[in-house]
Formats: structure tokens, sequence, C-alpha cells
């Protein structure tokens, strides 16, 4: 999986499709993401504690990480991610401009 947290994304499909937001958490052994205000579902909370507010919450739920594809910082395209092997290092690379991510 070449998306990890933090990184700016854009999804390719579904009812968000086009949206960009930023990856809150990565889960490569289920390949999910949870990204920003997409795929936001309402979610019926009882109070667990004295003090407590219940309710209606909106809450994002995680999305196939082949549906949302990477926004590269410089050029500000979605792009597909090459990697790049220096000094022993690997590195994450923009398709489209070859800047490092």
């Amino acid at each position: 999986m070449n998306i990890k947290k933090d990184d700016k994304v854009v999804v390719l499909s579904g009812k968000d499709k086009g949206k960009q937001g930023k990856v809150l958490t990565a889960d490569p052994k289920a390949a999910k993401v949870t990204v920003e205000g997409v795929n936001v579902a309402t979610k019926h909370q009882k109070p667990r504690k004295q003090g407590d507010e219940g309710g209606i919450i909106k809450v994002e739920t995680p999305i196939y990480a082949s549906k949302v594809q990477l926004v590269c910082p410089k050029c500000g395209k979605a792009t597909r991610v090459g990697h790049k092997i220096e000094n022993g290092k690997k590195t994450r690379v923009c398709k489209k401009c070859g800047a490092e991510i």
C-alpha cells in the first residue's frame, strides 16, 4: 500500500468522488484508509459515563485504498506512486513530476 497517514489524497470513485482530504488512519492489512470528511456515516451513541452526552454523531468510516489516489505536494495533481532507492533508503516519488513525496 502506497498511502500513509497524513498524506493528502483524492477519492476516485463512489459517492464522494473528487473530494480531497487528509488520511487519518491507514490499515495495510485490510487495505483500507480513513479520509477526513469522506465516507461519513451517522452513528447513534449512548452516553457511557455520567455527564457524557449521547445523540447522533458523524463518523468517518474506512474506504478501500484502491479508491483513493495520492496528491503530490509539489505539483498538486493526483498521481501514481513510484519508488526510488538512494543510499540504501527507499523513498516514494511522484510519477508525474518526479518529486520526492
